[in-house]
């Protein structure tokens, strides 16, 4: 139960923060490019790699601030930066062919399945 409610703390501290980093960002630079989402995806992408080899070479933590920190308050601030560790990860292991088919997929699937869930959507409520 620790783990969960240390996942729910980071994401709902995560969210706020992907939320007003939008609105500033929106704010400063305006709203004809998805500024805010870039931002949070790679401040998002930098606070991973500095946490986890963080707690990999030089800081131990329970796996609650872990859980809180990584999984919680950066999956919330954005999930590309949980796609990027796992493409990391598998490059580190050498995996480079099934890296390249993660990230062709992701980003592919991911654009196809918005394309035809907005389609399908328009269609049913047309």
């Amino acid at each position: 139960m620790n783990m969960l409610i240390a996942v729910a703390v980071g994401g709902a501290v995560g969210a706020v923060a992907r939320y007003k980093i939008n609105g500033l960002m929106a704010g400063w630079l305006g709203t004809g490019f998805p500024w805010g989402t870039l931002t949070v995806n790679l401040l998002g992408c930098f606070l991973m790699g500095v946490l986890v080899e963080t707690f990999a070479l030089k800081l131990e933590v329970s796996p609650e601030l872990r859980a809180l920190l990584i999984t919680g308050f950066l999956g919330a601030l954005t999930t590309f930066s949980a796609f990027s560790l796992d493409v990391a990860v598998l490059s580190g292991r050498e995996a480079y062919g099934p890296a390249f088919l993660y990230v062709g997929v992701s980003v592919i699937g991911s654009l196809a399945a918005i394309f035809l869930a907005m389609r399908l959507t328009r269609l049913v409520l047309a």
